[in-house]
C-alpha cells in the first residue's frame, strides 16, 4: 500500500500548462486549484486562456428550397399494420396466445421484416414471456 499512497501523492503534483500562443489583447486567464487532503503544501493548478472566437461560417440558405432535379421530396409511404397501443386478435394457431388479446407495443415498417409486429399480453406464457412478435396476417385488429 505504500507504493499507491506515493504514487497519489506523486500524481498531485503534475502541473498542466496549455500550448496557447498569446495573442496581442489582453487574454483570460483560468486557474483551477484541487488541494489535497493529506498534503496542504501542493496543488494542481490549471490554466486556460481564451482564444479569440473565429466569425461564424455561413451557412447555405438552401434549406427550404427544393432539390436540384426539380423534384419535390417523396413524400412517407403510409404505415403499415395496426397503431401502437391498438387492441389486437391472435390468429397463429401454433401461439399460447392463440384466440387471445393482446395491445401492440411496435411494427417494424420495414417490408422485409417476417414478424414485424410486437405483441404485448396480461398473461405470459411457460417460459415467462409476455411478449411475441407475429406476422401481419397473424394479427386481427380489435374495435
Amino acid at each position: 500500500m505504500a507504493s499507491c499512497s506515493s504514487m497519489a501523492s506523486a500524481a498531485s503534483r503534475f502541473v498542466l500548462t496549455p500550448n496557447v500562443s498569446t495573442s496581442a489583447s489582453k487574454p483570460t486567464i483560468n486557474m483551477v486549484f484541487f488541494p489535497s487532503k493529506k498534503n496542504t503544501n501542493s496543488r494542481l493548478v490549471v490554466r486556460a486562456a481564451e482564444e479569440e472566437a473565429s466569425p461564424p461560417s455561413p451557412t447555405p440558405a438552401t434549406t427550404t428550397a427544393t432539390p436540384e432535379g426539380g423534384e419535390a421530396p417523396k413524400p412517407k409511404p403510409p404505415p403499415i399494420g395496426p397503431k401502437r397501443g391498438a387492441k389486437v386478435k391472435i390468429l397463429r394457431r401454433e401461439s399460447y396466445w392463440y384466440n387471445s388479446y393482446g395491445s401492440v407495443v411496435t411494427v417494424d415498417q420495414d417490408p422485409k421484416t417476417r414478424y414485424p409486429v410486437v405483441v404485448r399480453f396480461n398473461k405470459v406464457n411457460y417460459a415467462n414471456v409476455s411478449t411475441n412478435n407475429y406476422a401481419l396476417d397473424e394479427v386481427e385488429e380489435v374495435k
